[in-house]
């Protein structure tokens, strides 16, 4: 092969590899595995699926336990110049809820980050959170309903309930009956899956 040749083949190359797209998980203690191994976490798992479907997004997790809507949105604008994600997952709102925040304050930080995220070029997953009964019908209704009106009105794709489908199973829970278990995390991936697959694209996968 020519020199010439080469080296546009190796320009080419490298540049198909720093365009390598980034998927930042924003969310508290259900993503960043509380209670779990290294490696059990539901977004880990979202990496070896991403490898496994063939396509080449890096994953990279920025949940912190214990993390509240407000909390979230001051820290996100410098995660976003760090990192520069094509997509973020957004799942925040527990805490907010346990600690019976007014549902529309929520909505407001929800509404902030989705705003920063766009500005910064990146596609927002919004994922929901449910209130367990005690906190009445109510403030649950309510409370989920925030994340349904922040989608709607921010016109965003949304999974309204991150643990769909085993959420009253005592047994997909820890001790403590508010974290998955490493057993949960499966099904949590693919609740995930299901919206975040159609934001990826036909042209990132492999050839």
């Amino acid at each position: 092969m020519p020199l010439r040749s080469m080296l546009t083949f190796l320009l080419i190359l490298f540049a198909g590899a720093a365009q390598a797209a980034t998927i930042l998980v924003w969310g508290d203690s259900l993503s960043a595995g509380y209670g779990l191994k290294p490696g059990e976490a539901w977004p880990t798992l979202l990496q070896t699926r991403l490898e496994a479907e063939g396509f080449r997004h890096q994953v990279v997790n920025g949940s912190v336990s214990g993390e509240t809507s407000a909390g979230g949105r001051s820290r996100l604008p410098a995660a976003l110049a760090q990192h520069k994600p094509d997509i973020v997952i957004l799942e925040l709102g527990a805490n907010d809820g346990l600690r019976g925040l007014p549902p529309n304050l929520l909505a407001q930080n929800l509404d902030a980050m989705i705003a920063d995220a766009r500005k910064a070029g990146s596609k927002v997953l919004l994922v929901g959170i449910e209130m367990p009964p005690n906190y009445g019908p109510t403030y649950t209704r309510r409370f989920a309903l925030a994340y349904t009106e922040v989608s709607k009105s921010a016109g965003v794709p949304l999974i309204p309930f991150l643990f769909d489908g085993f959420g009253d199973r005592p047994e997909m829970f820890l001790p403590d009956g508010i974290h998955p278990t490493a057993a949960a995390q499966s099904r949590i991936l693919d609740t995930v899956w299901a919206g975040l697959k159609p934001m990826l694209g036909p042209t990132t996968a492999r050839r």
